[in-house]
């Protein structure tokens, strides 16, 4: 149930686009949710082996959701869009960090998770049956559910194929195909081998001290060896629970670092790309343009261009809007 915290009109409903023909909510493979995990009855009935449902939210500010997994049931979600959230299970934090589009969440049956998003996300669900994907084998633990539990899976890369299979056929993807997308899902999961230990995430101090190490000295090489030191961990437990802080490993979060200090030099100046690349930390332009397009979907020349005609509308804007006051 949702708390009273998130604004009415907070959600999105999917809205048909010019390819895609207006029709009934029943009639889509994937169904919209009136909110965060509140599928609609038309997302499928209770005698289906899989369920499948789709979470967007555009809107920023802080919101809250709580929900309890059927007790029939696995609860599946595939992150579409790099997001920000705190996932929690009564005081144990499941997840608190930026949650990289690719991650997959599995929840066990009769389980409640609260979360808390900062940032406009995009999931797809999941619901699967406990009996048809994840029986207990004779002999087994009965406690064996709760092995799966609170499993996040950072960048699943199989899991975000079948997601974007479904995703990106928008309304020609049809109830069948989506039910298929979704078995093979449940499948991936269920034998997958079990993780043996949990990893906690990286001190919030000693985090402060490394993403403070990184924002001086990211124009220069930095070892994964020289980051566990400002933590003060030995290289194997700092990446791992820097990655369960964060989302990211070390070396991507400091080419993220590099490139949100580029956009800076692109957007405030004509410094030619070459010097750009080298002043951040890249050793060629080539590879600069290569991590740059990476994580923003264009290259650093289409991005600064596409920045400056937008301040120069917004200029323009703004002028005709004084002008208009003068003369009035």
């Amino acid at each position: 149930m949702f708390t009273d915290v998130h604004a009415a009109g907070a959600w999105l409903t999917r809205q048909p686009t010019r390819h895609e023909p207006d029709s009934p909510l029943g009639a889509r493979a994937i169904p919209c949710e009136r909110g965060w995990r509140q599928p609609d009855q038309q997302a499928g009935t209770s005698a289906e082996d899989i369920t499948i449902s789709r979470c967007i939210c555009t809107q920023t500010g802080i919101r809250q959701g709580e929900a309890t997994t059927p007790p029939d049931r696995y609860f599946l979600a595939i992150a579409l869009q790099t997001t920000r959230l705190k996932l929690n299970r009564g005081r144990h934090i499941v997840f608190d960090g930026i949650m990289p589009a690719g991650t997959l969440y599995v929840g066990a049956p009769s389980q409640q998770l609260s979360a808390v998003f900062c940032a406009p996300y995009d999931f797809l669900h999941v619901h699967a049956s406990a009996s048809v994907y994840f029986p207990c084998e004779p002999g087994a633990d009965p406690a064996a559910p709760e092995i799966l539990n609170d499993l996040v899976l950072l960048r699943d890369p199989f899991a975000e194929q079948l997601a974007k299979a479904l995703t990106e056929h928008g309304h020609l993807a049809d109830r069948e195909f989506a039910r298929c997308i979704g078995r093979t899902l449940a499948m991936h999961i269920a034998r997958r081998e079990r993780p043996h230990a949990r990893v906690n995430a990286l001190a919030k101090w000693r985090l402060r001290r490394v993403e403070e190490y990184v924002g001086t000295h990211f124009d220069h090489c930095v070892s994964l060896s020289q980051l566990a030191k400002v933590a003060g961990l030995s290289r194997m437990h700092f990446a791992a629970q820097f990655r369960a802080a964060t989302g990211y490993r070390p070396r991507e979060y400091l080419l993220r670092e590099r490139v949100e200090r580029a956009k800076s030099l692109l957007s405030g100046s004509e410094t030619p790309l070459a010097e750009v690349a080298l002043t951040v930390g890249f050793c060629t332009q080539a590879h600069f343009s290569t991590v740059f397009k990476r994580m923003t979907g264009d290259t650093p020349a289409r991005w600064r261009s596409a920045v400056r005609n937008a301040s120069a509308a917004s200029a323009r804007k703004a002028a005709s809007c004084v002008l208009t006051t003068d003369i009035s």
